[in-house]
């Protein structure tokens, strides 16, 4: 463990947050429903019936928001913009009050000092496109492509830093093959076509980004999980392979090396998966980036396991702590996948665009949050990153997740990740001591960390 604070003076340290899971105002000044809005209102798919309709309500207070995001001193924020509020046919022009509302933001930011870095895609398919087939169609990343740069077009003076699509592992998998995040479907070879549509609508929107703001810079939100071997069984070996193949390497193999990996491509052999890719779609993918963005909240350890009929493998119970998700804290999970970004793909500038903890939030008596299992978390977390630098790791930012408490998808409101609390009933912001803690890593430059 280093010493000496590791971190560049530079360095940028934020937050993170997205658009459905914030703003409400679902059905305001022409926004169209998007799949969360279909999926949270249809009984049995979120924790209590929660819904995003309100959630925040920061369209209306994100004024209030940004005030925090300053006063504790964030330096970077890292937000999405609703492609059913900004463009709610799918297709054609924008909503112009959507454009404004989100130029009055990003103007806002820059007038607090803040360097806003914006997601085109955090999960809300317009739910016309969905209608229409979603993201297993090919025609879905093309209409992404013209969102992304109409959005570009009419925003790009405000934001010089674009990522286009947040996690499509999470938007693939978890929304087309296991059910449990929208739009709710079933079907894996879907969920392998949607994936193959997410990267190449990646790679489309970053060429029309760039058609219209040349000087823009064009990053990624890949979720990066720390997959290990259960024990030294060459079956339990075979497993974890299999599923950092479908968890990790299905994506950032196209984005960095212009390929599928081998192994799955053969694993999926059965499928029609592979058929949606057509000649020059991994070059696409593959354009060259400015920046590498890194989601990351797990490590699994895998066994091998024969009624897995998916990838033949299970994760085993978590070790140790775990936050209330159940998520295992392993801090140096977060050095090693940066080290093996470095080694095995770039050495671009690389940005932890998620990273955080949910935990049973208790409000005492004096209506302060005392929320030390947070605090280690994060302190653990930003050793972890701050090792990453000393071993070479190119590491230029950190965006906690997340700014505030907010709806948290299928789980509702019943997980807070947030430096500040929401009392739903009354949209009333408290600080966390989590959140004066971070005012003071920011200020010191990560120096008050504990080091040594």
């Amino acid at each position: 463990m280093t010493e000496a604070n590791p971190f560049p003076k530079d360095f940028i340290w934020g937050a993170s947050t997205a658009a459905y899971q914030i703003e409400g105002a679902a059905e305001a000044d022409g926004r169209a429903p998007s799949i969360w809005d279909t999926f949270a209102a249809t009984p049995g798919k979120t924790r209590d019936g929660d819904t995003g309709a309100v959630a925040c309500d920061h369209y209306r207070r994100w004024r209030e928001d940004f005030a925090i995001a300053e006063d504790l001193g964030l330096r970077g924020y890292r937000m999405s913009v609703s492609w059913a509020r900004l463009q709610p046919a799918g297709r054609g022009e924008l909503n112009p009050a959507a454009v404004d509302f989100y130029r009055a933001q990003l103007a806002d930011l820059r007038s607090r000092g803040i360097l806003p870095v914006v997601t085109l895609y955090h999960w809300d398919l317009p739910q016309i496109l969905e209608d229409e087939g979603g993201w297993p169609e090919r025609e879905t990343a093309h209409r992404f492509a013209d969102y992304a740069g109409r959005t570009a077009a009419a925003l790009g003076d405000l934001v010089e830093d674009w990522i286009p699509v947040n996690e499509a592992w999470c938007v693939s998998f978890l929304g087309y093959h296991e059910g449990v995040h929208a739009p709710g479907r079933r079907d894996l070879t879907a969920a392998l076509r949607a994936a193959h549509h997410l990267n190449l609508a990646h790679g489309l929107a970053a060429e029309a980004i760039r058609a219209r703001r040349p000087a823009a810079r064009i990053g990624s939100a890949v979720i990066m999980t720390d997959v290990e071997a259960a024990s030294d069984r060459p079956a339990d070996h075979a497993a974890a392979q299999l599923s950092d193949g479908n968890g990790n390497r299905l994506f950032l193999d196209p984005l960095f090396k212009g390929s599928y990996p081998e192994d799955m491509v053969w694993h999926y052999r059965n499928t029609e998966a592979f058929d949606a890719v057509a000649a020059g779609d991994l070059e696409t993918i593959a354009a060259p980036l400015d920046f590498v963005g890194v989601n990351h909240y797990h490590r699994f350890r895998i066994a091998a396991d024969e009624t897995d009929a998916h990838l033949g493998g299970r994760a085993l119970p978590p070790e140790g702590q775990v936050t209330s998700f159940g998520w295992e804290v392993s801090p140096d999970s977060l050095r090693r996948v940066l080290e093996r970004l470095a080694a095995e793909y770039t050495d671009l500038p690389v940005h932890v665009t998620e990273n955080g903890a949910s935990f049973d939030d208790e409000i005492g008596p004096d209506g302060a949050i005392d929320d030390a299992a947070r605090i280690a978390y994060l302190d653990g977390y930003l050793r972890a990153a701050g090792e990453a630098i000393e071993k070479g790791v190119n590491l230029r930012g950190y965006f906690l997740w997340s700014l505030m408490d907010n709806f948290e998808w299928g789980e509702g409101y019943s997980k807070r990740f947030g430096l500040v609390h929401i009392d739903y009933e009354t949209q009333r912001r408290t600080l966390k001591r989590s959140a004066e803690w971070y005012r003071g890593v920011i200020a010191s430059g990560g120096a008050s960390l504990a080091w040594g």
